[in-house]
C-alpha cells in the first residue's frame, strides 16, 4: 500500500487538510503518516530516511505533502525519493506579486495559541460543554446558536465542532420522550427563538445510533424514533425554525451548513 506523508515544521494541520482534500478525489487506499514539528536538520534527515525506506519497502513512491517555513528543511524533504507537494511555496510567489508585500515566514504562525481568535475558541468550547443538553438554560441568551432536536440527532458533536473550529458559542437542547405529549418550546428557547436551529435525522439512522447506546430498548425502537421525529419536525415547521436533516452529513458538513444559513461570524483566523 502506498504511503502519504504530511510533514511540517509546525503542527502539519495545513498539510493534512490540503493533502486529504486532494487525495479524497481518488478512490484508492493509502497509508497516512503525519509528522509534525520537524524543526531541525537532524529531524528532517530522519524523516527523509523514513520516506526513502517507504519507497524501498513498498515499491511505489510515497506522496509527500509538506509546509515548511525554513528553506533548508524544506529542501531536505523535497529531495526525498517521493512525489512531493509544497503548498506554501507554490502559492507564495503569485500572492506576493498581487499584494505587493514580501512574505515574512514565521514558524507556528498558522496554528498557535497566539492567534487572535484563540481565546474565542477556548471560551466557546467551555460554553458548549457547560450548555450541553440544556444543562444551563439561563445562559441561552449568551449563545450564538442553539441547536435543538431529538436525543442523538447530532447536536452535541456539532456544538463542540462549531466551538473548537470557529469560536461559535453553541448551546443545545434535546426534546425527549416525555415532551412528546405536549411538545412546545420552553420559555428560555422561546425568548431566543431567533437563535434556534433544528437537527433531524431519519428514523432508521436514529434507531441504529440509539441501539448502540441502549440496545433493544423502547428508546431505540424504530416506532419511538418515528414518533419523536414526527412531533419535533412538526414543531420546527409550526415555529418556523430552520432545520437540517443530518442523516448523510458529517459533523464538518453540518457545521458548514449551519454557518451558511445563520451567517454567524467565524473566529478561525
Amino acid at each position: 500500500m502506498r504511503t502519504a506523508f504530511y510533514i511540517s515544521d509546525g503542527t502539519a494541520i495545513t498539510s493534512e487538510v490540503f493533502g486529504h482534500a486532494l487525495l479524497s478525489l481518488f478512490p484508492t487506499k493509502l497509508k497516512h503518516v503525519t509528522v509534525p514539528f520537524i524543526e531541525t536538520k537532524e529531524k528532517a534527515l530522519k524523516v527523509q530516511a523514513l520516506i526513502n525506506n517507504s519507497k524501498s519497502s513498498e515499491g511505489d513512491r510515497p506522496i509527500v505533502f509538506h509546509t515548511f517555513v525554513d528553506n533548508e528543511l524544506r529542501d531536505i524533504i523535497a529531495s526525498s525519493d517521493a512525489m512531493e507537494y509544497d503548498f506554501l511555496n507554490h502559492f507564495t510567489g503569485p500572492i506576493e506579486q498581487e499584494l505587493g508585500i514580501a512574505p515574512v515566514p514565521k514558524t507556528h504562525r498558522t496554528h498557535s495559541m497566539h492567534e487572535k481568535t484563540y481565546d474565542h475558541r477556548i471560551e466557546a468550547m467551555n460554553f458548549a460543554l457547560t450548555n450541553d443538553d440544556g444543562g444551563n438554560m439561563k445562559n441561552m441568551g449568551d449563545a450564538d446558536v442553539i441547536l435543538v432536536g431529538v436525543s442523538r440527532s447530532g447536536k452535541t458533536p456539532t456544538s463542540l465542532y462549531l466551538a473548537l473550529q470557529y469560536g461559535i458559542k453553541a448551546a443545545n437542547y434535546p426534546f425527549v420522550e416525555e415532551d412528546m405529549d405536549d411538545l412546545k418550546l420552553p420559555p428560555e428557547l422561546q425568548q431566543n427563538k431567533d437563535k434556534l436551529f433544528g437537527l433531524t435525522i431519519t428514523p432508521q439512522r436514529l434507531s441504529a445510533i440509539r441501539n448502540e447506546r441502549r440496545a433493544n430498548s423502547r428508546y431505540a425502537s424504530i416506532k419511538q424514533c418515528r414518533i419523536e421525529l414526527k412531533e419535533v419536525e412538526m414543531l420546527f415547521k409550526k415555529q418556523r425554525i430552520p432545520y437540517l436533516d443530518s442523516t448523510s452529513y458529517s459533523v464538518e458538513e453540518i457545521s458548514a451548513k449551519i454557518l451558511a444559513a445563520t451567517k454567524l461570524e467565524r473566529h478561525k483566523y
